[in-house]
């Protein structure tokens, strides 16, 4: 058996991981994302518009029934 050297420790090991992750991160987004145009954003968002003032019609109808049938079901046995 010989003399046991233990490797050597860089000491910014943790500030090199940081970079490579932030470096690889960056190359992601600008190279290899698909990104959509600007048409394709304002057709999903008008998309999601109406479909979100659907919706919000859709459960003020179900609370105002729900609240007159309540009402409506209290004052029976009052």
């Amino acid at each position: 058996m010989g003399v046991r050297i233990s490797p050597l420790v860089l000491k910014n090991k943790k500030m090199d991981k940081l970079k490579n992750m932030w470096n690889h991160s960056v190359d992601e987004l600008l190279n290899k994302v698909t990104w959509p145009t600007w048409d394709e954003l304002r057709e999903s968002a008008i998309i999601v518009l109406v479909a979100s003032l659907i919706f919000a019609v859709f459960v003020r109808i179900i609370d105002s029934a729900l609240g007159y049938g309540l009402d409506f079901f209290y004052n029976l046995f009052r």
